[in-house]
């Protein structure tokens, strides 16, 4: 078989995403960033929403989904993507407009845009990537970090009587009335990221079909925040974070 045949319409079995363009991701070897980035391309592009789909994303590393994907993108300020999206959605109510935000933000400054927003039943999807650390700026406790987890701020562990309890933030969601779908997914092996990419098209076509708020949370590794190799990340993320943060759906309306 010579090449020209295997790139033939009819032998292809796999290309990158139209929506992914070329430049170097600058996310660390073995980051959940860049998969996620891929498969929300790939649902774009097979939803037919190019022209119409709108990502928000606040400081973080899930800032730079801006400089990834080619779609309309609009930066916000620290937790208030969910408000941005909110205000996008409601003054173009034919975009297809999701937030993209890490737990940091998320569960931490933008606890109060995330919870009201949901329960508001904005039709917007919410992509929560819980990697249990502040990545970016130096590998902090974050709400969700796991109890016993040591991290820059707590390096001898997370410890209850004086940081609390880990937050779980999709729980929360799948009790507020305005929610229409609640998950949660992972991306470390080929069957959990087939199962992440349904998950996020379940909730765009929800988020245009007007049946409310919907929240994907991908449960990750910071192999460089937690001081890691990759491979040992997502072992050590099957063995702890799943425990805790279990995946499948919490709530589907339909």
């Amino acid at each position: 078989m010579t090449r020209e045949d295997i790139i033939k319409p009819e032998n292809l079995v796999y290309k990158k995403p139209t929506l992914l363009n070329d430049n170097t991701m600058h996310y660390c070897p073995g980051c959940s960033h860049g998969v996620v980035h891929k498969l929300i391309a790939e649902v774009i592009e097979e939803m037919g929403m190019e022209e119409k789909a709108v990502g928000v994303s606040p400081v973080g590393c899930a800032v730079f989904m801006y400089n990834y994907l080619d779609i309309d993108c609009q930066e916000a300020a620290h937790g208030r993507a969910p408000a941005v999206a909110t205000a996008i959605k409601r003054l173009w109510p034919d975009r297809l407009v999701f937030t993209y935000q890490g737990d940091g933000d998320l569960a931490c400054i933008g606890t109060a845009e995330t919870i009201h927003a949901l329960n508001r039943g904005e039709n917007i999807t919410i992509i929560f990537i819980n990697n249990a650390i502040y990545g970016m700026t130096g590998g902090q406790m974050a709400p969700t970090t796991l109890v016993g987890m040591k991290t820059a701020t707590c390096p001898y562990g997370r410890d209850v009587k004086i940081h609390g309890y880990p937050l779980h933030m999709t729980e929360i969601a799948a009790t507020l009335e305005g929610t229409a779908y609640v998950t949660r997914q992972s991306v470390e092996t080929v069957a959990a990221i087939r199962k992440a990419k349904k998950a996020i098209r379940k909730a765009f076509e929800n988020s245009m079909a007007g049946k409310g708020s919907n929240l994907v949370e991908i449960v990750s590794t910071c192999n460089s925040g937690w001081k890691m190799s990759p491979v040992a990340a997502n072992k050590w993320m099957e063995e702890h974070m799943f425990p805790y943060y279990p995946l499948g759906d919490l709530k589907d309306k339909e």
